[in-house]
């Protein structure tokens, strides 16, 4: 008796569930040659707005771990990508058409990245932050605080990019809303599905698959999102667009560029998703 094989649905990820689509809609993920791969769910504006209240409800529990403990969260999503290395390999060659041996060092390379955000996640306040020397009889001291709610348009390298774009604003204490690659959405429901399986609470990461240019204005205008990243945003006018929505009530835009996800990270996505605090202090008291 041949067996029936299980179709996967493929979902959004809020709040550390899967739920569908509140519209119902769905489009099509194919594969490097055009061929069908999976019917995806896209997302609509409420579930948009669904995800920023989850991210919401999520950040003050997460800013609120210690930095230590944040890097131990992180650290496991590592393990877990580990023991599904082999699902994330064969995803990557099927979406790109990528060789086994690029697949490889790209799925390498994401797992690795994830290891190094969780290293730096109780060390780079210490590099950002600062001791200041004032005139007078004060401690003047510079600490880095969490912005708050993130949106993310996730870049079209589906693994090494999204791991690079939403884990610096995790591990410094932010909840995030990533709309995925379009193109590639496949991927990035499966490393949600390891993050669902790790020890990162609900409402950390929300990750939505549809059409960024559908998605990103409702995010962009949204009073609840704190700031923006258009890294996957590859329309000059739409970015113009995004970046003009945003400024309507100050939030931070990290503009798109071209960037090479395989070059060893640096700091600089740490600290474009944290606010500077400073405090006085008397001496002696």
């Amino acid at each position: 008796m041949s067996r029936v094989e299980v179709r996967k649905t493929h979902k959004l990820y809020i709040g550390g569930a899967f739920p569908r689509s509140e519209s119902g809609r769905t489009f099509e993920a194919l594969d490097s040659k055009g061929r069908f791969l999976a019917n995806m769910a896209k997302a609509s504006r409420k579930d948009a707005r669904d995800a920023v209240r989850a991210a919401r409800s999520a950040f003050s529990g997460w800013s609120a771990r210690t930095p230590y403990n944040r890097g131990q969260v992180i650290y496991r999503v590592a393990e877990v990508m580990e023991g599904r290395r082999d699902q994330l390999v064969f995803q990557l060659r099927e979406a790109e058409g990528s060789t086994a041996k690029k697949a490889d060092a790209h799925v390498d390379a994401a797992i690795d990245r994830v290891v190094w955000y969780a290293g730096w996640a109780d060390k780079y306040a210490q590099v950002l932050g600062n001791a200041n020397p004032v005139s007078g009889p004060f401690f003047n001291l510079s600490s880095p605080e969490p912005t708050g709610v993130v949106a993310v348009v996730a870049p079209h390298d589906p693994l090494l990019g999204l791991v690079s774009t939403v884990l610096p604003a995790i591990t410094t204490g932010n909840t995030v809303v990533v709309v995925a690659s379009e193109q590639y959405p496949i991927p990035a429901i499966t490393l949600a599905e390891i993050m669902a399986t790790s020890d990162l609470p609900g409402g950390v990461v929300n990750l939505l698959t549809g059409s960024p240019a559908e998605i990103a204005p409702w995010l962009a205008t949204h009073l609840d999102v704190d700031a923006l990243d258009l890294t996957g945003i590859d329309d000059a006018e739409l970015a113009r667009s995004l970046e003009s929505d945003a400024a309507e009530d100050l939030k931070r835009v990290r503009r798109p560029g071209e960037e090479d996800w395989v070059t060893e990270p640096t700091l600089d996505r740490l600290q474009s998703w944290v606010e500077i605090k400073t405090v006085w202090h008397p001496i002696g008291i």
